[in-house]
């Protein structure tokens, strides 16, 4: 498998996850598929995913440039005009918290929903997977995100210093 220089491939070590694909648009582009039409600006696009199975397999897939399209991402990962810059992902977490962090991410970076139902076509409470932002999000702003996100629950047992 051919990998973009600075991207290794992911080890296969847990099944199942969320991930943020971070894909870098370098030019406009003219998104044309039997579902969307449009023209997408120059910048960061950021799709969540998830797999119940096989995590790091799906990211390795959509990593790779050479593939046959499948999902609404592919129409982005295949263009020669596109990057996928980095992948954030969780480990052994449901469905579910695909939906929670795009929702978060959107409203605590203030980013747009370039086209609906891109990504989304299984969720009924998003707009879309698929995020636009003109400029990249660093990784200590997606620490900070990720971790107001996480809750510590309190032990049961009592702590002493005896």
């Amino acid at each position: 498998m051919e990998l973009k220089p600075g991207l290794k491939k992911v080890p296969k070590t847990t099944n199942s996850g969320v991930y943020i694909l971070e894909i870098y648009l370098k030019d406009e582009l003219l998104l044309n598929s039997k579902k969307f039409d449009l023209l997408l600006n120059s910048g960061y696009y950021y799709y969540f995913g998830s797999a119940q199975k096989n995590l790091f397999s799906r990211i390795n897939r959509h990593i790779k440039k050479d593939k046959i399209i499948h999902w609404h991402i592919d129409l982005l990962t295949t263009n020669s005009n596109c990057n996928v810059s980095n992948v954030y992902y969780l480990l052994d977490v449901g469905k579910e918290k695909e939906c929670e962090m795009c929702k978060k991410v959107e409203e605590g970076f203030h980013l747009l929903h370039p086209i609906k139902s891109f990504g989304s076509s299984d969720c009924k409470s998003c707009y879309s997977h698929l995020l636009y932002s003109k400029t990249k999000i660093s990784y200590n702003h997606f620490c900070s995100l990720y971790h107001s996100m996480v809750s510590f629950i309190p032990s049961h047992s009592g702590i002493s210093d005896s």
